[in-house]
C-alpha cells in the first residue's frame, strides 16, 4: 500500500496534473489550496446544518469543488486533459441563488454574522470562497491560463453561500440586518462582496 508521506514535497515543490512540479508557493497552488480550504469550510457548515435541502445542495457543491480543483491543477502544458467546469454548473448555482432569494422574508441588506452558528459557518465558507476568487484572479492576471468558467462558478458560489446563511437565519427567526442594528437608512448594498 502506498503511503501518503511520499517526501516528494519536502523541498517545497508539489505536483500538478501530468506530473508537472511547481513551487508550493506558486499562484496556481495558492488558488488550489484556497479552493480546498473553501471545500473544508463548506463541509463543516454542512456538518452542523440541520436543513436537509441546504445539506444536499452543499454536498453537491463540495463534489463540484473537486472538479474546480482538478481544472485549476491542470495547466495547459499538462499532458492530462482538463476536466471542464461547465456553464451548466454555473447555471445550477444561479438557479439555486434565485430559488433561495425568492423565499419570503430573506434579508437583502448587509448582515452581521454570528447570532446563529450554522449561518456563521456558511459565512465563513463564503469568505473563503471570496479569497479563492481573489487567488484565481491573481493567477489569471499573472498570465497563467485558467478554466473559462472558474471565476463565474466561484463568484456565483459566494452569492449562494451568502443567501443560504440568510435563509438559515430567517428560518431560525434571527434578524442579522446591519441597517436595523444601526438604525441607518440608505440604498441597499452589495450583499456578498
Amino acid at each position: 500500500m502506498r503511503s501518503i508521506s511520499t517526501t516528494r514535497g519536502d523541498g517545497g515543490e508539489t505536483g500538478l496534473a501530468g506530473d508537472i512540479r511547481v513551487s508550493k508557493a506558486s499562484l496556481r497552488v495558492e488558488a488550489l489550496g484556497t479552493v480546498d480550504e473553501l471545500n473544508s469550510a463548506l463541509g463543516f457548515a454542512r456538518a452542523i446544518c440541520e436543513d436537509e435541502d441546504v445539506r444536499e445542495v452543499s454536498k453537491r457543491i463540495q463534489r463540484e469543488l473537486f472538479t474546480v480543483c482538478s481544472a485549476l491543477a491542470t495547466p495547459p502544458e499538462s499532458p492530462k486533459p482538463q476536466v471542464p467546469i461547465t456553464p451548466d454548473m454555473v447555471d445550477a448555482l444561479t438557479a439555486a441563488v434565485h430559488r433561495f432569494e425568492a423565499i419570503e422574508g430573506i434579508l437583502s441588506d448587509w448582515s452581521v454574522s454570528g447570532d446563529l452558528a450554522t449561518a456563521a459557518a456558511f459565512d465563513v465558507a463564503r469568505t473563503a470562497c471570496r479569497r479563492a476568487e481573489r487567488s484565481i484572479v491573481r493567477l489569471a492576471e499573472s498570465g497563467e491560463a485558467i478554466p473559462a468558467s472558474a471565476l463565474p462558478y466561484i463568484n456565483r458560489l459566494s452569492d449562494l453561500l451568502w443567501i443560504v446563511a440568510r435563509k438559515l437565519e430567517r428560518d431560525a427567526g434571527v434578524n442579522s440586518s446591519l441597517r436595523e442594528m444601526t438604525g441607518k437608512a440608505g440604498n441597499r448594498f452589495s450583499r456578498a462582496w
